[in-house]
């Protein structure tokens, strides 16, 4: 896994990936740390609206295993059709929740991922690239 991984000399997503982590800091800021993770993901909705950012949320993705659908992954956001986020409130971002991103970017056939952790008063994340 490289986090830092260049497509023709570019971050891939740079500028869509610095401002859902501007959005994500405002969402800090305003509501504070440590709540559940849904009212963290749904003020994330708001600041996209506010900021322009194009998304859908809650959309839901076929498992698939030799052809047969054995389940779906429904990520908490998409921004542009191209950054998969994942608003969490844990102790801290671990090799299972990177794991978990890596499968959730082969399900979605989408290259970026953000893990975003509103737990503490310092805002946590990590981009993952596929």
């Amino acid at each position: 896994m490289d986090t830092n991984e260049h497509e023709q000399g570019q971050i891939l997503h740079k500028e869509l990936v610095y401002s859902i982590m501007g959005c994500a800091l405002e969402v800090l800021n305003t509501l504070g740390h440590g709540l559940h993770e849904k009212p963290y993901e749904n003020a994330l909705v708001v600041e996209f609206k506010l900021k322009g950012i194009a998304f859908e949320q809650q959309r839901r993705f076929e498992v698939l295993y030799k052809d047969v659908q054995v389940g779906e992954y429904i990520p908490d956001l998409i921004a542009n059709q191209a950054v998969v986020v994942d608003a969490k409130v844990i102790e801290r971002i671990t090799d299972m929740e990177r794991g978990q991103m890596l499968n959730y970017l082969r399900i979605t056939k989408y290259r970026v991922g953000l893990i975003i952790n509103f737990r503490k008063p310092k805002l946590e994340w990590e981009r993952i690239v596929l």
